[in-house]
This record gives C-alpha cells, structure tokens and sequence, in this order.
C-alpha cells in the first residue's frame, strides 16, 4: 500500500518550518528513519524521517517550499503494495486548475484539490460544525451567498495561484486573495502567505494608532544609488523577533566588572589534554558555566522568570545554562540541562558537541528550549566589553570579552596580570543593583579563588 509520509511534531511551538533540502527522489528505496527531508524551523534544522520502509512513489515538496506539522511531503509504497496511489493522491488528480502546480509539488501540503464546494465543508481552516445533527454538510445560506458573490468577481479576474483550502483562510479572513504575494513556485499563494499579508496590515496599522513615536516607513532608497535586497533567513528572523521582544518586555540593566584569571591560565593548560581525550575542549566558557551554576544557587532570583499579570516571581529549581554560538546561519543559543550536575569536563564535551553541531544544522529544536540563564563570549573576536540581551523569560546574561595582560599592583610594584572583562545584563523589575554587584563580583572571585565555590552560604538578600 502506499502510506503518506507528514512532517511530525518536531518541537514545543513549532508548527511549521521550510525546506532546505530534499534527499530522496523518486523511486529511491528506504528504510524506517532514513531521512527524507532538511526542515528549518525557528529553531533549527531537523530531518524529517521515513517511519516506514518502501519505496518513494512521489514527492511533495522542494527545497523552499513552506511546510506545516501534519502536511504530506511524500508518498511510499511499503512491502505487498499494490503500486496505487492513496485516496488522497487520487483526488488529487481530479483537481482544479491547480492541479498541475501540485503534482510538481508546488503547494506544500494543501488539501486534495476537489471542486471548491465539496473543500469547503472539510478543508483545512473550516470552522467546527455546529447545530443538529440533521444541519450536517449543509452550507448556512449567509455562506452560500458569500460563495456566489466571491464568484462572481473571480469571474472577471484569472484565478489565484492557490488551493480552494487556502482561498476559504482568505475569505475567512477578510483578505482578497489577489493581494497576497504568493512565496511558492510561480508566485503560487500558501497558508503561510495569507498569514504573513494579514500579520503585515495588522503591524502597519500598530504603526498607525502608536502615533508619532512610531518608526515611519523606510524611504526609497534607490533614489541614491544602487541597492540589493536579501530576504532574512529564519534564523535572521527570529533574532530579529526575539531581540525586539526582549528590548521591549526586560527594563535592562548592565554590571561590568573584571577578574584576574592568570592564576586559571597554568590549570587550564595543566587539564586541557585530558579534557580533549573526553572529547571537549577545556575553554573559560566551559569553566564559567560551572561558576555561574554555583553562582545561581547562591542568588536564586537570577535563575528565575517574573510575571507581572499575576505579580509572582516563578524561582526554578533547575539550572539549564545557554551557550551562544556564532554560526553560518546567525546566533543560535543551544541549552546545556543541569549544569549544576556536571564536572567541568562533562560541561567542556557538551559545549563543544553542542556548538558544533549547531554550526553543521544538527542541533535539535529541544536543545534550544528551557534555558535558565546564558553566556555569551566574544573572547574569541574581540572587544573590551559589550551589553548583551537578555533573552526573556530570562532575567539575566553574562558577557564576556577577550582578556588582556594588564599592570596590576601586586606585593608593592606592578606585574603583569591577566584580566577578563565581564558584563551581567539584568531585568531590573527583578534584580537590584546592588545585587548584580554582588552576583558578578562573586563570579570573579571564583575565578580568582577557585576555593570561593566551595565556601557555601546563600548571601542574597530575599525580600
């Protein structure tokens, strides 16, 4: 028989994604979990795996179609199929005009394409059925009129690029059709696409009401000289998203402060052969993620998120540390769990499978989620110091810049010391100065003292 392979349920929150890569053809055999497809959701790369064997009969998609959880991206004939198609694909082809534009796999998961009538009681985007059990399949006059007027002006327009499913999300929305920029093939019109015209009005008109605060519209800039336009990669787009929304929801605050580290250089070179045996490499990010594990026990009101509709302040019991990585794609933050639990050298392999990974699109869409608290190092590039953001929920991130050999007064003269700047970006609605002073000079001095971690105590002040 032939089974239709659909996008599963990739993650928390994700619910669709677009196609970077197709690795199968047509008429390729696989095995369960072989993958068949790269989707690139918001939070990642993932391959979408075959969950039976068989042969691929048809494929659906391509590399830059928009896809959702539950769309068919291919059809496998398992072992003692028949060679048919299903159902499904069979009424596919006794579709509307936009037939052809499927079978080329133009529209990523759309409904069969049957006569719009017999979609719009079933399709995707049809609003529960309410009444009697007698009202059943019957169309609610108020509808039927809908339906004659719409047909009526299609008639003096050639039809949109799109599936009767998507045409009903349009009306349902209030949004001709031939408005909205289709992204697909041939400009042909998706779900995504309706979604993204109405979002874009919806914004224009926030931009409208906030009044002369708001940002005014971008001039032409070709009227100075020759211009080029990229559209943003997913990845681009969410830091775009997420940075707005932390800059708006986080009153932000930043602490500097400075630790000398050139006490911890001798052991860093003392352990880092044993720790790249086990697979890691022994940096001060893998080092700062044990010191600020400690750190957070110690001041439980940065390992926790604020809620200002109900006035509670949500204390975590776990700690789970991001790591910032600088890849191809733009800043992904992938999550290392219990960090508290962890040796330095456990805390060293995971940063550095984790990072590489999310460099080579491996990562996971669960690795990115449930972060507590993050580090960002620029060490590695340069600089003296910068102000991070704090990615909310969060209420904290810790900066770190490259360090630098420095005359410090030392045993009555100058020596040469090495110094590594620091900076704490905090949500001030949940910590106060004084306590950030606190935090971060207690992670210095764990740097300088390592014994400073074994101390004990929870100094923070708890009203």
């Amino acid at each position: 028989m032939v089974e239709d392979i659909k996008v599963p349920a990739i993650g928390e929150n994700v619910t669709s994604g677009s196609v970077v890569g197709v690795l199968v053809a047509v008429g390729d055999t696989v095995s369960v979990d072989d993958p068949l497809i790269e989707l690139e959701t918001d939070k990642a790369v993932v391959e979408i795996p075959s969950p039976v064997a068989g042969k691929v009969t048809e494929l659906l998609v391509q590399s830059g179609d928009e896809v959702r959880v539950g769309d068919v991206i291919a059809r496998v004939e398992t072992e003692g199929g028949t060679g048919e198609k299903a159902p499904a694909a069979e009424k596919g082809a006794q579709s509307t005009p936009d037939a052809d534009a499927q079978a080329s796999g133009a529209e990523v998961g759309s409904e069969p394409q049957e006569p719009e009538p017999a979609t719009e009681a079933s399709g995707e985007g049809a609003p529960a059925e309410t009444g009697d059990a007698g009202s059943k399949g019957r169309q609610p006059a108020a509808d039927a009129e809908t339906e004659k007027k719409d047909a009526a002006e299609e008639a003096d327009r050639p039809p949109a690029p799109t599936s009767p499913a998507v045409r009903r999300l349009a009306r349902e929305l209030g949004v001709d059709i031939h408005a909205v920029k289709g992204s697909g093939p041939r400009g042909r019109i998706s779900e995504a696409d309706v979604k993204a015209h109405v979002k874009a009005r919806f914004t224009a008109g926030d931009r409208a009401a906030e009044g002369p605060g708001a940002p005014p519209p971008l001039p032409d800039f070709s009227r100075w000289g020759r211009i080029e336009t990229m559209t943003l990669s997913t990845v681009r787009r969410l830091t775009a998203e997420t940075t707005v929304t932390a800059w708006h929801a986080v009153p932000h605050v930043t602490q500097f402060d400075s630790a000398d580290i050139t006490g911890l250089e001798p052991f860093m070179e003392q352990n880092a052969r044993a720790v790249e045996a086990a697979g890691g490499k022994l940096t001060v990010t893998a080092i700062l993620a044990k010191v600020c594990a400690a750190a957070l026990k110690r001041f439980p009101r940065f390992n926790a998120s604020i809620d200002m509709g109900s006035g509670q302040l949500i204390l975590k019991h776990y700690i789970h540390i991001g790591v910032m990585v600088d890849t191809p794609r733009g800043l992904l933050v992938p999550v290392i769990q219990d960090v508290d639990a962890k040796s330095i050298t456990e805390l060293a392999v995971a940063i550095t499978d984790l990072a590489e990974r999310a460099r080579s699109r491996k990562v996971k869409p669960d690795e990115l989620e449930g972060g507590t608290f993050s580090i960002s190092n620029q060490g590695g590039i340069g600089g003296t110091g910068f102000t991070p953001i704090v990615l909310w929920p969060q209420v904290a991130v810790l900066g770190v810049s490259r360090s630098a050999t420095e005359p410090r007064w030392t045993d009555d003269e100058f020596r040469p010391r090495t110094i590594l700047p620091l900076s704490l970006s905090y949500d001030h609605r949940v910590v106060d100065g004084a306590d950030a002073a606190r935090f971060l000079r207690w992670v210095c001095d764990c740097l300088e003292h390592p014994f400073t971690l074994h101390l004990g105590g929870n100094t923070e002040n708890s009203s």
